[in-house]
């Protein structure tokens, strides 16, 4: 499989970069830096903003995922991030790829029908911006009917840690531990998105990964 991946130089996109090549995909990893986040893949220049250039890298690519974070500037991250995914969106069409797979958020996850994670007491404020930069990104992409996109949504908390492959895949809710935890690995959150690059088991739906 060619995936050409923007975002690669972040904790999520570099692990989902060495994942993909451990397996034997070619990969194309795209930054603003240029920067070769692993060995063994192809390194390129790009905004994703740039819907031309998205195009340009895409073309003959099997499938597009964008670990692109909304902006960490201080700004109000919204507006700029939807303008970024719609940018990615129109450049995959026209390079003629169906295939998109995107990094979300927790925030949106239900932890009771109708009740989402970030609307409950003690969701920190200093990610709420984010957080709903996230949900507007989702909800966007559930009006996109033309592609296969998937919107792939981590534990409550990510970080770094080991690559054991031992871990739950859900929908829309927020998946705990027996202890009410709501963690994942970076490691692990990157092999359940090659797995589901590799079996397209949630075409146009949202699906979150825990343990």
């Amino acid at each position: 499989m060619r995936i050409v991946l923007f975002g690669a130089t972040g904790m999520v996109g570099r692990r989902i970069a060495a994942e993909a090549v451990r397996r034997g995909h070619r990969v194309t990893t795209v930054s603003r830096s240029g920067e070769s986040p692993v060995p063994g893949v192809t390194a390129a220049v790009a905004d994703a903003s740039d819907p031309v250039r998205v195009a340009a890298l895409a073309a003959g690519a099997d499938a597009v995922v964008s670990a692109c974070a909304p902006p960490r500037d201080g700004t109000e991250p919204g507006a700029p991030f939807l303008a970024l995914n719609r940018s990615l969106v129109q450049g995959t069409r026209e390079a003629g790829v169906r295939r998109i797979l995107v990094v979300g958020g927790a925030g949106s996850l239900e932890v009771a029908p109708g009740q989402e994670l970030i609307e409950q007491p003690g969701f920190p404020e200093e990610l709420l911006g984010e957080a709903r930069a996230h949900h507007d990104v989702l909800e966007y992409y559930r009006t996109v009917y033309d592609l296969d996109w998937t919107y792939v949504s981590p534990a409550a908390e990510i970080a770094p840690g080991e690559r054991t492959e031992r871990f739950r895949v859900n929908g829309d809710q927020l998946l705990t531990d027996a202890d009410g935890a709501s963690r994942i690995s970076a490691e692990d959150y990157a092999v359940a998105c090659v797995d589901e690059l590799e079996r397209d088991a949630h075409p146009r739906a949202r699906m979150s990964v825990a343990y």
